[in-house]
């Protein structure tokens, strides 16, 4: 009898190693940290085992245990495609599930004051799966869709400002949130001023994009400068805005060079409804991606009666405003002698 249990606890005893022996390998395998550098991956929707594999690769300690988990799990068979956030402490489960799931981590895009809404989107499209020549022509599509030429003119939909999306957003997702923020932008309280302003949404979003290159998108003299160009189109005036000027000038290089850092008399004159130096009223659109602030600026402008505005070299960024020719002709001159003295041409 003593024998017999003493065979059987052997038995049992060898049964534990060897289930111990194959539970830690199977713990280890899927269950262990595997992770020896943190980083981002992306995986695309063609992608295949091999190529995550590849991708993976550089942030693991151990490949194999990877790809026998990622067998196991069928990872071959369902993935879902995004940009994935590889951290410390994650086990082979953790990456494969992860992947199977789509639990991937947005990314930052900052919208500029971009000139054209093709420039955002060359930006843009660099933290997406797609190239800029696809997004640019589903939001061709888009447009042509609402009645527009093309995705320039949805340029006003899109505000100046730090936004999150995945890696494989579609243009249509991209846009659709842009268009949401726009519709909710333009509440009962805007609407109403934007009926008392008398001007059409496209004028507002014209002159706010001035407003907007002018200030530099600060904010302080915003609602100033919004106020000094209501006044000289009110008044019958040319607007007479160099940020017009150069957006011309951008516009007949077809946005290949750099924008001007000094406006001359020989600019002036270019044709171009957007150059307000030589055309009356208001552009027929924005020259650049507009921030809320300056859209704000525009239907809240404040009232005085400048009608002339020069740069302050005395405080640069900002501007001296005045009613007065004489005086207007004084700070212009002080900033033309700055822009000499600077050796800005």
């Amino acid at each position: 009898m003593k024998n017999g249990l003493s065979i059987i606890s052997v038995l049992v005893l060898v049964a534990a190693i060897i289930g111990g022996f194959f539970g830690y390998r199977y713990y280890k395998k899927n269950f262990s940290g595997n992770v020896a550098n943190e980083g981002y991956i992306l995986i695309p929707h063609k992608a295949n085992l091999e190529s995550i594999v590849d991708s993976i690769s550089p942030y693991i300690k151990d490949k194999e245990n990877f790809v026998a988990v990622a067998k196991d799990k069928n990872l071959d068979k369902f993935f879902n495609a995004g940009r994935y956030r590889i951290q410390s402490g994650m086990s082979n489960a953790d990456l494969v599930n992860m992947i199977k799931a789509g639990n991937q981590t947005e990314n930052t895009f900052r919208i500029g004051d971009f000139y054209t809404v093709y420039q955002m989107l060359g930006r843009v499209s660099r933290k997406t799966e797609l190239d800029s020549l696809k997004f640019a022509s589903d939001l061709d599509k888009i447009a042509a869709q609402k009645g527009y030429r093309n995705a320039e003119d949805l340029k006003k939909y899109f505000f100046s400002d730090t936004y999150n999306f995945f890696w494989t957003v579609t243009p249509q997702e991209f846009f659709k949130k842009f268009e949401d923020e726009y519709s909710e932008f333009w509440n009962a309280e805007r609407v109403e001023k934007e009926k008392q302003s008398g001007l059409s949404r496209d004028q507002i979003y014209a002159l706010a994009s001035i407003v907007f290159k002018e200030s530099g998108g600060k904010q302080d003299e915003q609602k100033t400068i919004a106020g000094l160009y209501l006044n000289r189109y009110r008044k019958g005036m040319k607007l007479q805005s160099d940020p017009t000027v150069i957006y011309t000038v951008l516009q007949a290089n077809s946005f290949t060079e750099p924008p001007l850092k000094r406006v001359l008399y020989k600019h002036l004159t270019i044709p171009s409804p957007y150059n307000t130096y030589a055309n009356p009223g208001i552009p027929p659109g924005p020259i650049c991606i507009v921030d809320k602030n300056s859209v704000d600026a525009v239907l809240n402008a404040e009232k005085h009666d400048y009608i002339y505005m020069a740069a302050n070299p005395d405080k640069f960024g900002y501007h001296r405003f005045t009613a007065s020719d004489a005086e207007h002709a004084v700070n212009a001159k002080a900033y033309q002698n700055w822009l000499n003295s600077k050796d800005i041409k």
